[in-house]
């Protein structure tokens, strides 16, 4: 398992987590063993926005006894006092169900406890209005709720959170399908979207990812807006690309889902892949790099990817992107124009101007 350091909290988190949407409809002798194994693998992150309430009880067997190395994203409005999950904005009930589930997990604090939902601006003024922002900042106070997150799928409502509250884990849907404009969350354009990954890489603030395969969508031709499926590895690689991502929770509800999903870091470059998206991704999408590195390798040895990204962050004002550029061993300065790169790019970026753009703008800093 790889990890990736959260720049604001100092966590280490492994690339791959769990969501909870799945494991409570597996028979509990099935389910312990399946998140010891999660756990045993590497996966050390878990989202607890369950699908239903059985979720809590079955993760606290699991894993009370290695609650210390484990990190929970819990949400402070997910109600689960008919037994499925529902969404509250309402105090009392947003206190009784937080009560519940520590109980149930065997824990007596929460990693990341979750502005929950927020897809509309008016969420954001009820849930401040209701005390449940005040909730979650008093938990913070007593040491009970240790990091604050916010769950949304609307990047105007994100960029607005982000500017009244200290966010430091945000929880996005992020898949190829949602980034151009295709599916129920899809919400926001590319450039949008992009700008949330961009803002939240400069301000140090992790994403974690939900719904990285669009409900299972993507993996079925003929449920996927694009008519062609991708991979669940494929899907995966494709989140932790993007600017900012941490980890991604795909869900799960079987031991053999779980292996599945801890032989993502044994993939060959080949099987991660995503470039195909290229062919049938939307007008908009042309002339901008995704950073999928289908044009490698380079002739010269320049991770062209990583210098785009490092471009586009500058570009949004991220100071240390400009500082992590300058310390690659192959920048743009070091592309002798032969354009390798611009035949291969599936998106048709033209990378060998780019270079020299980023090469002048990067030498200007």
């Amino acid at each position: 398992m790889r990890y990736r350091i959260s720049k604001k909290t100092g966590d280490r988190i492994s690339e791959i987590g769990l969501g909870s949407a799945y494991m409570p409809e597996t028979p509990l002798s099935e389910a312990i063993p399946a998140l010891r194994r999660a756990y045993e693998g590497g996966i050390n992150y878990y989202d607890l926005a369950a699908g239903d309430g059985k979720a809590f009880p079955m993760y606290g067997e699991a894993f009370a006894d290695v609650r210390r190395n484990i990190l929970y994203q819990i949400h402070f409005g997910a109600d689960y006092s008919n037994g499925t999950y529902g969404w509250s904005l309402k105090l009392d009930t947003v206190r009784r169900s937080i009560e519940k589930q520590l109980k149930e997990l065997r824990t007596d604090y929460i990693d990341y406890g979750f502005i929950h939902c927020q897809d509309e601006l008016s969420d954001w003024d009820t849930y401040r209005k209701n005390g449940v922002y005040d909730f979650i900042l008093k938990l913070k106070e007593q040491g009970i709720v240790r990091r604050i997150g916010l769950s949304s799928h609307t990047p105007a409502v994100i960029d607005r959170i982000l500017d009244d509250a200290d966010v430091d884990m945000l929880m996005f849907s992020i898949n190829p399908a949602y980034d151009y404009g295709q599916g129920e969350y899809a919400n926001g354009s590319a450039d949008e979207r992009a700008a949330v990954y961009r803002r939240c890489e400069k301000e140090g603030i992790g994403i974690t990812v939900m719904k990285p395969f669009s409900g299972g969508q993507l993996l079925d031709a003929r449920q996927s807006p694009f008519g062609r499926a991708l991979t669940e590895y494929q899907c995966i690689r494709y989140a932790l690309d993007r600017p900012g991502v941490l980890c991604v929770l795909p869900g799960a509800r079987s031991l053999g889902e779980i292996e599945k999903l801890l032989a993502y870091e044994a993939q060959t470059e080949e099987a991660l892949d995503y470039s195909v998206i290229g062919s049938f991704a939307p007008p908009q999408a042309n002339g901008k790099c995704v950073y999928c590195n289908h044009c490698k390798p380079c002739p010269a040895g320049i991770d062209i990817g990583l210098v785009n990204k490092y471009y586009d962050l500058a570009q949004a004002g991220d100071t240390l992107a400009v500082e992590h550029y300058k310390t690659l061993e192959k920048s743009a300065a070091d592309c002798i124009q032969c354009g390798h790169c611009d035949s291969r790019c599936p998106f048709s970026v033209r990378q060998s101007g780019r270079m020299r753009e980023i090469r002048a703008f990067m030498d200007a800093r």
